[in-house]
Formats: C-alpha cells, sequence, structure tokens
C-alpha cells in the first residue's frame, strides 16, 4: 500500500484488504484482461458494493509503478452511507432537512473545503456520484480539516437518482447556477432543501438542471463571470443559515 496516494495493487492485497472490511473508494481493473481470479475478485467487490472501472493498461501504469497484475484499488479513510437510511433518519429528526449534491467536483481541495463548510453549516450529508469525482483520500482529510469524519457521504450510482428520492421525500432541489436571473437571496431556503454544486469547469450537468425545482445564482459585481465552486458553496449554505436563524 502507498500512503501517498492510498493505493493498493496486486490481485492478493486487494482480496486480503476486501476480506479486512478496508473502505474502499475505487478499484479500477484492466480493461480486457483474461483472469479467473480477477473475476472472482469482481464479484466480491460487487457483491461489497465497491466502484469498479474498468481502464486501459497505461491508467494503471500511471497509478503505480508496481506490479499490478491488472488492478488498483484506491482506499478511503472513510465509510460510505446509504442515501435512504440518512434521508429517513433526518426527517425522523426534528431539523428541517439539509443536503449537499455534488455533481463531479474533481479537484480534492475544492471537495475537502466543501466537506468543511457543510459540517459547520449543519449539512446532514453530502451526496457524491460513485464515478468522475474527486477521490476520497488523505489529501480531503487534511483539506477538510476532520469535517470528513463528522459528516455523513452517500454515494450513489447517479445524481439523478438522488434527485428524484429526494423530491419524492419531499425535499426540494436547487441548483446553484450562472444560467438564471433568480438569485439565492430572493428564495425561500428554510424549507426541506438540498443544494446541488456543479463541477469546476461545466458546473451543473443539462440533464440535472432539467430536473430540479428551482435555479439561483449569486450576484456577480466584477468584471470575473464565475467563483470558486467552494466559495459559491460556502455562499450558498451561509444564505440557509441565515434565513434559518
Amino acid at each position: 500500500m502507498s500512503d501517498k496516494n492510498n493505493t493498493i495493487f496486486g490481485i492478493y492485497p486487494v482480496k486480503e484488504a476486501l476480506s479486512s472490511n478496508v473502505n474502499f473508494d475505487k478499484v479500477f481493473i484492466q480493461k480486457g484482461i483474461d483472469s479467473d481470479k480477477i473475476e472472482g475478485l469482481i464479484k466480491d467487490l460487487e457483491k461489497a458494493n465497491v466502484t469498479i472501472n474498468i481502464v486501459p493498461f497505461e491508467k494503471l501504469n500511471r497509478l503505480t509503478r508496481g506490479n499490478h497484475q491488472g488492478i488498483v484499488a484506491v482506499t478511503s479513510p472513510v465509510g460510505f452511507h446509504s442515501l435512504e437510511s440518512v434521508v429517513e433518519k433526518t426527517l425522523e429528526s426534528n431539523k428541517t432537512p439539509l443536503f449537499l449534491i455534488l455533481d463531479q467536483i474533481t479537484d480534492v481541495r475544492n471537495f475537502g473545503a466543501i466537506l468543511r463548510t457543510a459540517e459547520c453549516t449543519g449539512v446532514d450529508a453530502v451526496i457524491i456520484q460513485k464515478s468522475g469525482g474527486a477521490p476520497v483520500s488523505g489529501d480531503t482529510v487534511k483539506t477538510s480539516a476532520g469535517a470528513i469524519f463528522k459528516i455523513p457521504i452517500c454515494k450513489v450510482d447517479h445524481i439523478k437518482d438522488a434527485i428524484f428520492y429526494l423530491q419524492g421525500s419531499g425535499i426540494s432541489t436547487i441548483a446553484a447556477t450562472e444560467k438564471t436571473d433568480s438569485e439565492v437571496y430572493s428564495l425561500d431556503l428554510k424549507k426541506p432543501l438540498a443544494i446541488v454544486m456543479g463541477s469546476e469547469g461545466k458546473g451543473v450537468s443539462k440533464s440535472v438542471l432539467t430536473l430540479v425545482d428551482e435555479r439561483a445564482s449569486l450576484p456577480l459585481l466584477g468584471e470575473i463571470n464565475s467563483l470558486n465552486v467552494s466559495v459559491a458553496c460556502g455562499a450558498f449554505l451561509y444564505e440557509v443559515v441565515r434565513q434559518r436563524l
């Protein structure tokens, strides 16, 4: 295992980690590999609900310089929570629900900073997609100042499914986007709510924008037309706090 990037490589080390209940962020498996041992390990990983990515041989070589045998696993410092159980527990509590959905945030420092702000503003859980986002790694722990251990993180197959589930549970969804004339300060944020923050480059994806209940923007008074996503997230969350106090 490499402490630097939290990787485990090779069939037996990954198998041993799985049997020892190590938390996995994701596992990369070589495309087209023909191995009964790998096939068996894939079945065990799927039973454990571990995210599996099929990638070219070159990708594995970039992840580690060791003899990876066609498989590299990235471990996570924390376990992940079921969205359904977290939502159910939150609805049973006396507080107004507040969830945060991250649509393909890829920078680990942004991810960590967002987790820190989410914990400080009383977010009930952060929802991420299994594939495409920033890894839950040691760098995330450092940037979050330990907040990652205090706030539930839910991994879902698709962000859209999470939105449908939240809406069906009576929780409104608001996307942070510049593609609207409605500013966040004009919206009612005191109701059960989930805020969707988009990726650093593309923002909230078009398919997600079509599903949310509302869209909201932040006023930009300078010449730069966008904010860092972690900064924007902080502005949204603290407007929720302001309205609810």
